[in-house]
């Protein structure tokens, strides 16, 4: 059993690599193989909407020079995805929107490549607009026929400067018990 972590944040210690780090810990507790992936200085192209992906259909982007074939692999080799950002004018960073929108258009024209992955949102806050980002995250793993787990309350941890969500105990908590669900859910669906 396997999840694939992607950090979206251009700073790869920040606020979002601290909450979901805190979920990867409890999955490996849970014996889970985990891997982070950190793509603070990364280009990463948005979708070009060429639509190449539907014709060859071999789960692959025509794009290729950045990671996001790599990571497409990354993914379908997983059992679970984690995809964590920090809120930029109440949305994600570029990069994370770039993945889901370049990954999205693949798992569509590769139909069911994501079905049945357990898919998990983790965000960083400093005041507002978490959610926006959350429903976000969310609505690209339902489109993917994706299980979402849910937690004590909104994956959400709220911090400015670097490591305050440290400080943020609820927040730290949600993870906690979002990294248990989320290895329930994953040994159930491998049973």
């Amino acid at each position: 059993m396997k999840v694939v972590a992607f950090n979206g944040s251009p700073r790869k210690n920040g606020n979002t690599a601290i909450l979901i780090r805190r979920v990867l810990q409890i999955l490996e507790e849970e014996r889970i193989e985990t891997e982070l992936i950190q793509l603070a200085g990364e280009q990463i192209r948005g979708c070009n909407a060429c639509r190449t992906c539907y014709s060859n259909r071999n789960k692959r982007c025509i794009i290729e020079d950045d990671n996001v074939n790599a990571y497409i692999q990354k993914m379908i080799e997983a059992d679970g995805i984690i995809l964590g950002s920090p809120v930029y004018f109440s949305m994600m960073t570029p990069e994370m929107k770039a993945l889901i929108d370049r990954v999205g258009y693949v798992a569509r024209a590769n139909p069911d490549m994501l079905r049945l992955k357990v898919g998990v949102a983790v965000v960083a806050v400093r005041r507002a607009g978490g959610m926006s980002t959350f429903d976000a995250i969310n609505h690209f793993f339902l489109i993917s026929q994706m299980i979402v787990p849910g937690s004590s309350y909104w994956n959400i941890g709220i911090g400015q400067k670097k490591g305050d969500v440290e400080s943020d105990e609820e927040g730290m908590k949600i993870m906690e018990d979002l990294g248990k669900n989320m290895a329930w859910l994953i040994k159930k669906l491998k049973t």
